[in-house]
């Protein structure tokens, strides 16, 4: 299915921060950001078993399991098995280190057979408390995660996630089925499978302000040829977009810190907000079907809608690309 007919709304909410990624977030303080964007007319919601050991779905779930089903649209992903047992030791999440050690201390499974799909989606139906899910993504078969091993991961999934998933997707379980990955080459590599194809994919931090050059060179040609769709997460580069010091989950390095610099200075000459700036950008692409800032805090909700509207003006986008601040080959709001 089209990704852009399927999606509500051109924005949404991912749930990463919602399982206590990077922070202890108190439950009062999910429950009002969560009713803050469902107040504020967010209808597509995002999530995942990895976000807490689960503790983000079961959140999440807290909302949508006592709203109608067919009033909004749900996504969650597979490759990561919740258990009962308690983690013994650190949890292994690569490049990504302590990400969640906030979250629930269960033990996680790695794993995409077709076995490990099929319960991962009985899980979450479970904590998430809905009968149905609209997208499943097939999650984090890259190297951010894997390393040198992550072929052997994402053979795993084309044999078995991809493939439960392309059957799911044509018996009408699900809507739609994809990737959600913080790399390009697992997409390019998928879309080049002479197999089932995926409807779309969810890619974090590959098409920011910050970070977009790579997706543009082969990853978005290609979608764009074959009429995949993609949601954009992390559009706010892990948070340093938005006022925080986090880009790529972790501490933003000197280069970094110095390029938002010259946009939020850039920015301010035209009396434009940086997050206006980010969410225009990212839904400026045509294959872009949606982008799903997180949050924590239910102002954030209002600040994402108006930066979403935000007028932007044209100058803005041409002195941004002439200064070399984003690529050449990036499609700027308003056909700039």
């Amino acid at each position: 299915m089209n990704l852009r007919q399927l999606l509500p709304t051109r924005i949404g909410f991912g749930t990463a921060p919602m399982g206590n990624m990077f922070r202890a977030v108190p439950d009062d303080e999910v429950a009002a950001t969560l009713n803050a964007a469902w107040d504020h007319g967010i209808r597509y919601y995002d999530t995942a078993p990895l976000y807490g050991a689960g503790l983000a779905e079961i959140r999440l779930g807290g909302l949508l399991s006592s709203k109608p089903r067919d009033t909004f649209v749900l996504s969650t992903k597979v490759g990561r098995v919740i258990l009962d047992e308690v983690e013994s030791g650190a949890r292994d999440l690569g490049e990504k280190g302590a990400l969640f050690e906030h979250g629930r201390p269960n033990k996680m499974l790695h794993e995409w057979t077709a076995r490990a799909t099929e319960r991962s989606i009985e899980d979450s139906l479970k904590r998430l408390g809905v009968d149905r899910l609209d997208i499943v993504w097939v999650h984090d078969i890259a190297q951010d995660f894997y390393g040198d091993s992550w072929l052997q991961k994402f053979e795993e999934a084309r044999t078995g996630a991809f493939r439960v998933l392309s059957r799911l997707r044509d018996e009408g379980v699900i809507k739609a089925w994809g990737l959600g990955v913080n790399r390009t080459e697992p997409v390019e590599l998928t879309l080049a499978l002479d197999e089932p194809q995926p409807d779309g994919f969810l890619l974090a931090g590959r098409y920011t302000l910050l970070d977009h050059a790579h997706a543009l060179q082969r990853l978005l040609p290609a979608a764009a040829e074959q009429g995949v769709g993609m949601v954009v997460g992390g559009p706010y580069s892990s948070g340093i977009l938005a006022g925080g010091t986090h880009f790529e989950y972790g501490d933003a390095p000197p280069e970094i810190l110095e390029k938002v610099r010259r946009i939020k200075e850039l920015a301010a000459r035209h009396g434009v907000s940086i997050k206006a700036a980010a969410l225009q950008f990212s839904l400026a692409h045509p294959v872009t079907a949606a982008v799903i800032p997180g949050a924590t805090k239910p102002s954030r909700i209002a600040e994402d809608l108006a930066a979403l509207d935000e007028p932007v003006p044209s100058d803005f986008w041409r002195e941004l690309r002439g200064s070399g601040l984003v690529s050449s080959c990036a499609p700027l709001p308003g056909g700039v």
